[in-house]
């Protein structure tokens, strides 16, 4: 107990008195925990909209013409059937003129001329989302069009795959900027330890004199870049809260509709910031006692 308290207070006290370069390191720390904070943000704002308008994708199946209301009854059966498909909605003949009609509001005269009603009756299905997938939608819809009655299957392939592709790409630039960050973190605090031990090698000299063990030495600074991980990921952390407040209260003056598609932070990751941040320098000052001979 009495080496963990002089440990402490040894870190402490070196701390504040190389305070400039101490500022400097936490604020490395902490701007790049904001940036790597901010852009996991944006990927669970962006995996939010893409999840919202994944649930308005669907399959549209259009009919034969002749078909009977019998075989169209047990096309639909077919579909509640299938555990892939969340919804099943039939628009007949009539309806589709009727929203073609709404669609073109004052051009819908247009249509009065027409002798029969040329639009098929169809289905809509939605799948679940955790099925979005494009090969798999694309073979769902490859298996439907050889259905007895199924005229032709349409759904927004390009538009799925893109929105597949950004979800991805979102993804791994997080991973990859994550494990950036990571790196540079861990690299700056082991550059600050690595000159605070050569500043204070006249003090470890008397220390080892006086029968001072490696670790009794190692701790103070595996200490000091404990806390300047802390202090740099509570900067982040407490700049991201700002930031994000004041994007959020500002949104509902200037883009009502940002609004809808902005998602609250969890307190769990503001909270975790500073752990994280504690845990990149303890492994950066770690390497660097490590390294050194003395």
């Amino acid at each position: 107990m009495r080496v963990l308290l002089y440990s402490i207070q040894s870190a402490l006290k070196n701390i504040w008195a190389e305070k400039w370069i101490n500022l400097l390191t936490t604020l490395s720390v902490g701007i790049g925990l904001l940036i790597l904070s901010a852009f996991i943000t944006v990927s669970l704002n962006m995996d939010s909209v893409l999840k919202k308008w994944s649930r308005s994708f669907g399959i549209v199946v259009y009919l034969d013409d002749q078909i009977s209301a019998e075989a169209t009854g047990t096309v639909r059966d077919l579909f509640k059937q299938d555990a892939d498909i969340m919804e099943v909605n039939y628009i007949s003949e009539d309806e589709a003129l009727s929203e073609l009609r709404d669609i073109l509001g004052a051009d819908a005269s247009i249509l009065d001329d027409l002798e029969q009603n040329p639009l098929p009756s169809s289905f809509e299905l939605k799948l679940k989302s955790s099925l979005l997938e494009p090969v798999f939608v694309k073979k769902k819809a490859e298996t439907i069009v050889k259905m007895p009655g199924v005229a032709d299957v349409q759904y927004g392939e390009k538009w799925l795959a893109s929105l597949n592709t950004v979800s991805r790409i979102m993804k791994a630039s997080t991973i990859f900027l994550g494990g950036a960050i990571f790196i540079a973190i861990i690299f700056i605090t082991y550059n600050t330890i690595k000159i605070f031990f050569y500043r204070r090698k006249e003090e470890i000299e008397t220390l080892k004199l006086l029968g001072a063990t490696k670790s009794f030495i190692r701790l103070p600074f595996l200490l000091e870049g404990l806390v300047l991980g802390v202090i740099g990921g509570i900067i982040g952390s407490l700049t991201l809260y700002g930031i994000h407040s004041l994007i959020v209260a500002k949104s509902i003056d200037f883009m009502p509709s940002v609004r809808a598609i902005i998602i609250s932070i969890p307190d769990e990751i503001f909270l975790s910031v500073p752990f994280v941040g504690a845990f990149m320098s303890f492994i950066g000052s770690f390497i660097a006692v490590g390294k050194i001979r003395y």
